[in-house]
């Protein structure tokens, strides 16, 4: 794919429950907003509080309480030059006042939701392309998603999965993504809700990718397409499966328990960071040519 010259930030999630994939559930009194301080590092990344971001609310099924959520926050930290699209299907998604606004925002962020609205709903569309451009080749520019929507950011994407039963083979269903990252998995509300074994049995399905669980209130920003750097207060495990050797999965029948040798995991807190391509933990990740602008974002 060649170097990447745009930012992704892939955050765990805790503020849009508008529809939990395990339950089925609306949760509308459990919007609470997550990681004040990880939203400041979109802004800072993006190029501070004048940057113009704009909010996709197509994976919730309460947009409009999901979008006024995002002003409100954006606004507590200083940002005010955010907008939000309410973009229900793939009509409004080729509108042409949404395709302006995508062309000219610094950042588009996903909220969370049902992460197949968002491939059902872009895969394949100008938008999508547009979005995917910037991302390749504009130094700075930033996708920001959020449980659903950092999810779809992979080209392979979870879309369903039991966290109780994904020790079973066939539980945990996998499709296309939107593709601004290959190789790599993401699963998201990752120890809150047990999903261990959830990406532990998509990254033995496709060992080829390196599975991301992000913690609630913690996140990944990615450079270059390549380097990660955990943000937020909590946990992000990473789960490489090159190194498999013994696995079941693709000889057992649906419904029986899977077994695998020698897959490994890392744990990340704030400050580590991960090479996808290389395979390497780092301590402590060197932000090179990132230039911080903290002060712009008090």
């Amino acid at each position: 794919m060649g170097s990447v010259k745009g930012k992704l930030i892939a955050i765990g999630g805790a503020e849009d429950k508008g529809t939990d994939l395990e339950t089925g559930q609306i949760h509308r009194n459990n919007l609470n907003f997550f990681e004040l301080g990880i939203l400041r590092r979109i802004v800072e990344e993006t190029g501070g509080k004048s940057s113009r971001i704009e909010v996709v609310t197509t994976a919730s099924m309460i947009p409009h309480e999901v979008g006024d959520n995002y002003l409100s926050a954006f606004g507590k930290i200083g940002c005010n030059n955010v907008g939000v699209m309410h973009i229900r299907n793939r009509a409004d998604a080729a509108h042409e006042a949404y395709i302006e606004r995508i062309q000219a925002c610094d950042a588009l962020m996903f909220s969370g939701g049902n992460q197949m609205r968002l491939t059902s709903t872009f895969g394949g569309t100008r938008f999508l392309d547009i979005l995917m451009d910037r991302y390749r080749n504009e130094d700075g520019f930033v996708v920001a998603g959020t449980s659903a929507g950092a999810m779809a950011m992979s080209n392979t994407m979870i879309y369903e999965g039991n966290a109780t039963r994904a020790h079973l083979k066939g539980e945990v269903k996998i499709t296309t993504g939107l593709g601004f990252m290959n190789d790599v998995i993401f699963d998201s509300h990752f120890e809150k809700r047990g999903r261990f074994g959830r990406l532990a049995q998509a990254v033995a399905s496709n060992p080829s990718c390196i599975g991301i669980g992000l913690g609630e209130d913690t996140g990944m920003l990615i450079t270059e397409g390549n380097q990660m750097e955990a943000i937020g207060s909590g946990l992000v495990m990473i789960i490489d499966g090159h190194d498999i050797r013994h696995s079941n999965i693709a000889d057992i029948p649906d419904g029986n328990p899977i077994s695998m040798e020698n897959l490994k995991v890392h744990f990340c807190e704030k400050g580590n960071g991960y090479k996808v391509r290389e395979r390497i933990f780092m301590p402590e990740v060197q932000t090179g040519s990132v230039v911080k602008k903290q002060v712009d974002v008090e």
